[in-house]
């Protein structure tokens, strides 16, 4: 068994602010959704194995516990980069002995993991 994807909502007409953090600050490559699926909404990216898929929703409430968790080569780049886009990085490598991650949030508070 692996993980094919995870899934993160968005309220409708928020494709533009998930592109611009999966996208633009994550560096993830935008996939085409299949046909029947485009009418839906949102968009889905991909970076290396790891699929994000995000789905809109019409009662949209961000996922505060839930959460994405994304492994990269340089963490402390990453962190760099979202702080200077204005996203919030917030270290924890205590939790966890032996992983250094930091939790953000995507432009519409959804919680992702970077490890």
């Amino acid at each position: 068994m692996r993980l094919d994807h995870v899934q993160v909502s968005c309220p409708p007409g928020g494709e533009e602010v998930a592109r611009a953090f999966y996208r633009d600050a994550l560096g993830m490559t935008e996939l085409e959704k299949p046909p029947l699926l485009k009418a839906r909404g949102g968009c889905w990216f991909r970076a290396g194995t790891a699929e994000v898929h995000v789905g809109v929703e019409q009662d949209f409430q961000p996922a505060k516990k839930a959460h994405p968790a994304l492994a990269v080569d340089d963490l402390d780049a990453l962190a760099e980069k979202l702080e200077k886009r204005g996203c919030p990085v917030t270290w924890d490598n205590e939790t966890i002995p032996g992983r250094r991650r930091f939790h953000t949030t995507d432009g519409h508070g959804n919680r992702v993991e970077i490890l």
